[in-house]
């Protein structure tokens, strides 16, 4: 499913124009964002929660010319799936 398809999702099952649910879920998306940005977790009960994980520093190698770099650490987003979403699926 992509964003549209998600849009149209969205305005189906609430009942409203697709353009009200495009700027809905874009809200939703940005204060997930933001929340991130800030070192915040995001927890959707029954959904799952969304946190910022930390990776280190390490060595890497250029698949081209074979020569090790090295790569910074870096935060990235993580999403750990709640109960209900884990039930729905099996």
């Amino acid at each position: 499913m992509n964003k549209s398809e998600l849009i149209d999702q969205i305005a189906a099952e609430a009942e409203i124009s697709k353009a009200a649910a495009g700027r809905a879920l874009d809200a939703a998306v940005a204060a997930v964002k933001q929340t991130l940005k800030k070192g915040g977790t995001v927890t959707l009960v029954g959904f799952g929660t969304f946190h910022v994980g930390k990776r280190a520093a390490r060595a890497g190698r250029n698949p081209r010319t074979g020569a090790t770099i090295k790569i910074k650490s870096a935060k990235i987003p993580k999403f750990r799936p709640g109960k209900a979403l884990k039930d729905a699926l099996n």
